[in-house]
């Protein structure tokens, strides 16, 4: 269920700064799947969190001085054991797309939510990520008009490769979400 303050209920919330208005009259009906590892390849800790919240050490490992001045965020952060972790509400605009193209529309912030999963391009998802990623999503069909899935690698050709090949996309298909690159 999705609260009227945008929040899924059993995410924890955790506030990212990455985030604005969406626009005006702009309807959210669009879902795209992420992966993300820090350092990559690696699972677990708090660095993803510390990322979306620019609390992200640039010293941490040399990965992250890379990254540390970055601005991102995501609606949703699944870990691998299942835990949710919402960083944006819903009904805002998270900064997670970046330069993107979906339906011949561009700037897909404006128009989607934005779904983290722990993982890399390498590993396959974990069980407990797809039950809860199915859960989340038809959660959010019960607030909002979505009428397709895409991954990162889909709405940004060519820039991005997420989720990768390892990520089922046939597991959404009991939500009647239909993958749309």
């Amino acid at each position: 269920m999705v609260d009227a303050a945008g929040l899924l209920e059993g995410a924890r919330f955790v506030p990212s700064p990455n985030c604005d208005d969406r626009p005006r009259d702009t309807p959210v009906d669009l879902l795209v799947i992420h992966s993300i590892s820090l350092p990559p390849g690696e699972f677990g800790g708090g660095a993803v969190e510390a990322l979306f919240t620019n609390c992200l050490d640039p010293l941490g490992h040399p990965f992250f001085a890379e990254i540390a001045s970055m601005r991102v965020s995501a609606h949703l952060f699944l870990r691998r054991d299942g835990e949710i972790i919402q960083f944006v509400p819903f009904h805002r605009r998270a900064w997670h797309a970046g330069v993107s193209r979906w339906a011949g529309r561009e700037r897909c912030n404006d128009f989607s939510i934005g779904v983290e999963l722990e993982g890399s391009d390498e590993q396959p998802f974990t069980e407990r990520q797809y039950r809860r990623l199915v859960s989340a999503v038809t959660a959010l069909q019960a607030t909002f008009p979505l009428v397709a899935a895409a991954g990162h690698s889909d709405i940004a050709p060519g820039r991005k490769t997420d989720p990768g090949p390892h990520f089922d996309w046939s597991r959404l298909q009991v939500t009647g979400l239909p993958r749309h690159p």
